[in-house]
């Protein structure tokens, strides 16, 4: 399988900060169509490496890949076939939502920006909400428009940093139809961080985890969680929780007894 056969692809990623290395030799490969969760407790390198694969942050070592762009040289042609969604983004609250929606079709050059804003309500089930005022929106609510701006593009590649993680069950049930059929209808790649194991078991076909700065899994859920000797993702995680805990214990003690051995010589 060649490049071209990747919507992103990224290979031995680097990056230190002052307080240490953050991401240490990731690898990560998606095709078009695939679902992935790339999880890991905090701290584990998750938004580094989201970050560096959107051309945001420039790795200190390791190249990135999307659509045989590299990055970040390659992030303006990129990006015009790339959709990012996150919680924490605000919608503009003196705009009614069709007029928001319309806007970004616009500035995305397509054709009938109208039509696309509709067809990409109704494709998520909120439709109901197109001349609602941003005032007027719940915090799921935004999302959920978030991830309709997001698609109206028909992108090769959608990140989506906790889409569902303000979202009641039944707006987040919409969520996951509307990005499944996305994906299936599209051939739309998803790139999704969480901390909701049940949502990444429910829409991701495959997950890889990270822990340390480092991938420790790759693979389907149920085969992460055998590979582990847990029941499921959620046990997963908590596990390289406690791992992750384990260690910054053990470097602090390492860190008094250094002290001490400094403290006594002197």
């Amino acid at each position: 399988m060649n490049s071209a056969d990747f919507v992103l692809r990224a290979r031995q990623l680097v990056k230190d900060y002052r307080r240490g290395r953050a991401v240490d030799g990731v690898d990560l490969e998606i095709k078009a169509g695939e679902r992935v969760g790339l999880l890991g407790p905090n701290g584990a390198g998750k938004t580094t490496t989201l970050l560096m694969c959107l051309g945001v942050v420039r790795p200190n070592g390791g190249s990135v890949e999307i659509l045989g762009h590299p990055m970040p040289r390659g992030r303006y042609a990129a990006m015009e076939r790339v959709g990012f969604v996150a919680g924490y983004l605000p919608l503009p609250e003196r705009m009614k939502v069709d007029e928001y929606l319309v806007m970004f079709a616009r500035l995305y050059g397509l054709r009938n920006p109208r039509a696309v804003a509709q067809h990409g309500l109704e494709r998520f089930g909120v439709a109901h909400l197109s001349r609602a005022m941003g005032t007027e929106l719940s915090s799921g609510q935004k999302t959920l428009i978030g991830v309709v701006k997001a698609s109206l593009h028909r992108p090769r590649l959608m990140v989506l940093d906790e889409p569902t993680a303000s979202l009641d069950p039944e707006v987040a049930l919409r969520v996951r139809t509307g990005l499944r059929e996305l994906s299936e209808s599209d051939g739309t790649a998803l790139l999704v961080t969480s901390h909701n194991m049940v949502e990444v078991e429910r829409l991701c076909d495959r997950v890889v985890f990270l822990s340390a700065g480092r991938v420790v899994a790759d693979g389907r859920a149920d085969e992460i969680a055998q590979q582990f000797g847990r029941e499921d993702l959620e046990g997963v995680f908590l596990h390289l929780a406690e791992v992750r805990d384990a260690a910054r214990d053990a470097s602090r003690d390492a860190a008094r007894d250094v002290d001490r051995l400094a403290t006594e010589a002197s």
